[in-house]
């Protein structure tokens, strides 16, 4: 049993380091590069749940 917990962490290990060569960079902008892509995309509604969910527990170590 430790065996195969050992290949599944080996094996995870080389998927992840070999995902990134799978993946290819997008080919150049054109002269319109304000019109293509949102810079934010829901970043800013992901900071502003990372602060509502550190608040939360904030107040939940506070009440221990």
């Amino acid at each position: 049993m430790h065996n195969n917990k050992k290949l599944i962490y080996i094996l995870a290990i080389i998927l992840v380091a070999c995902l990134p060569t799978l993946l290819h960079a997008q080919p150049g902008f054109g002269d319109d590069v304000g019109d293509d892509v949102p810079v934010d995309g829901g970043l800013s509604l992901l900071v502003a749940a990372g602060v509502g969910y550190g608040i939360k527990k904030v107040k939940e170590s506070r009440k221990k």
